[in-house]
This record gives structure tokens, C-alpha cells and sequence, in this order.
């Protein structure tokens, strides 16, 4: 993704009109490409929690539409994909805002298999605060 600052939160606008529940958290693309993406997210008050920092499950949401979108630009348009399960680290609190580093592999083949996208939480000034393992099972689009 090379868009300026306007095609980026653009991009953003229409993936959370597509999945409304994600504009719950105001991400932010910053970059994406086939097997990486980085999304940010601002601490604002709708994503804090009783202590303050950014919530947990913000951050969650935070690596999901990362995964997703990354899942999506990655594999071939002959197929497609849906979330297994997510495995999360909670490491340490969010006391600025946060960017998601994610990166997964490219399928080998098409045929149906988990692809995994690893998802790094950082805050700030670089301190990783939370690590996620998305598992996406991806599968031949049918035959119409």
C-alpha cells in the first residue's frame, strides 16, 4: 500500500464499512502488502479501560482486522478464508497509542490449510505489549 495519509484512512473507512464492528476502535492502515501490514490504533477514550491504558480486547480487535485484511491481500483471488481461532499473549499495559506488526506465509498449493498470522502489538516507544497467533483456514472458492 503506497496512498498518502487521505488514501490511507480512506482504505480504513471502507474495510470498517464493510466490518462495522471494527470502526469501534479507529484503526489506522499504515502499510500493506502481500504477507505483512502494520495498522495503528490512538488511545482514545473508547478504547480504555478501568485503569486507563488501551484495553485488552481492543487490542484483540486491533490484530484481527489486521489478520483479516492481511489474509485477504495474500492469498490468490481463487480463495477464500475464515478465522479458527486466536491464540493472545497480554504482556504488558498500553499507556500510548499502538501499532499491530502482522505477517503471515503464502498458502502452498490450493488446497485447504491453516495459514497462521503472527501479530506483534507495540506500543509507542516500541515495547511489545501484546502477541497474537491467528489461525485462518483457507479453502478453494466453490465452483458456481
Amino acid at each position: 500500500m503506497q496512498a498518502s495519509g487521505f488514501g490511507r484512512w480512506l482504505f480504513t473507512r471502507a474495510v470498517c464499512w464493510k466490518a462495522p464492528y471494527f470502526a469501534s476502535i479507529s484503526p489506522r492502515f499504515v502499510s500493506l502488502q502481500p504477507g505483512c501490514a502494520v495498522v495503528s490504533m490512538q488511545k482514545r477514550r473508547k478504547v480504555k479501560n478501568h485503569i486507563g491504558t488501551i484495553h485488552a480486547i481492543a487490542m484483540a480487535n486491533l490484530c484481527e482486522i489486521a489478520a483479516g485484511v492481511l489474509t485477504e491481500v495474500t492469498i490468490p483471488v481463487s480463495m477464500r478464508w475464515l478465522p479458527r481461532g486466536m491464540n493472545i499473549q497480554y504482556l504488558a499495559k498500553a499507556e500510548t497509542a499502538v501499532h499491530v506488526h502482522a505477517s503471515m506465509p503464502a498458502p502452498v498449493g490450493a488446497d485447504a490449510q491453516d495459514l497462521v498470522v503472527d501479530c506483534d502489538v507495540r506500543d509507542a516507544g516500541g515495547k511489545t505489549v501484546v502477541t497474537a497467533q491467528i489461525s485462518m483456514y483457507v479453502t478453494p472458492k466453490p465452483t458456481r
